[in-house]
């Protein structure tokens, strides 16, 4: 068995909560589709100068693709219940080409069992800042060009494709790895129980200054009081939070 069949065989299928909010989810998805169209006719000249400078910066691909975990509202028997299912996340390449994730993988089991000597010990930047002591800061694998989408965040960028096809939306909570959802106390994975996001209301609050519970109960909270106007509030708080750059991975 995969390791992804592992995670979604064991995942638990969770009823939404107490009511079911149908009208939410369709105005939130419409709104989605018109925003990130309209948005692209402005974009694509800034994909096509990243996706250069990604080429002359180093050898592979300018996309990266990812496999990742996010929650998928289905209706079964009359009831509303969230599978946790497999997506493949789209992003801008920020690492050198085929590079071993195995760092990555050791810092997200000390960041999850709150392990802060081992993420301290793992830490290729010994003197970082408060505000990222919960991210992985000089990681080797980075590119130049890498560094820079990853602080301005404009790496994020391609995940604009998934939320057309219905995998993400604008905002929600971020869409983790299978190797972290493996990891996860049944509490954790309730945090996939709704759409995941781009943006949400962990980056504008907590980003990397927080620790793995801190982050998952930023996202039980949003899920508690997402609605359309707690989306546009967050959008509106997501420019000036890139802008400063606060805790960028």
């Amino acid at each position: 068995m995969t390791e992804i069949s592992r995670v979604i065989s064991s995942a638990n299928i969770q009823e939404e909560g107490e009511k079911d909010r149908p009208l939410y989810f369709s105005l939130k998805r419409a709104f989605d589709v018109v925003l990130v169209t309209f948005s692209f006719f402005f974009l694509w000249p800034l994909f096509l100068l990243i996706a250069i400078a990604i080429k002359l910066d180093s050898p592979g691909p300018v996309l990266f693709r990812q496999e990742r975990i996010r929650g998928k509202r289905c209706v079964k028997n009359g009831r509303v219940v969230w599978e946790h299912v497999p997506f493949t996340l789209y992003k801008f390449r920020t690492m050198r080409n085929g590079a071993s994730s195995e760092l990555h993988r050791a810092f997200i089991r000390a960041y999850i069992a709150g392990d802060e000597q081992r993420m301290a010990e793992l830490q290729a930047e010994k003197n970082q800042q408060e505000q990222n002591r919960y991210k992985l800061t000089g990681d080797p694998r980075v590119t130049k060009v890498g560094r820079f989408l990853r602080k301005t965040s404009l790496d994020e960028l391609p995940q604009i494709f998934n939320v057309l096809k219905g995998e993400m939306s604008l905002v929600g909570p971020r869409p983790p790895l299978p190797y972290e959802v493996a990891l996860y106390q049944p509490w954790h994975r309730q945090r996939l129980n709704t759409m995941a996001g781009i943006t949400g209301w962990w980056q504008v609050k907590g980003r990397s200054a927080t620790t793995f519970d801190e982050m998952v109960a930023m996202d039980l909270d949003y899920i508690r009081r997402q609605s359309f106007w707690f989306d546009l509030y967050i959008l509106a708080m997501t420019v000036p939070a890139v802008l400063r750059g606060k805790g960028a991975r």
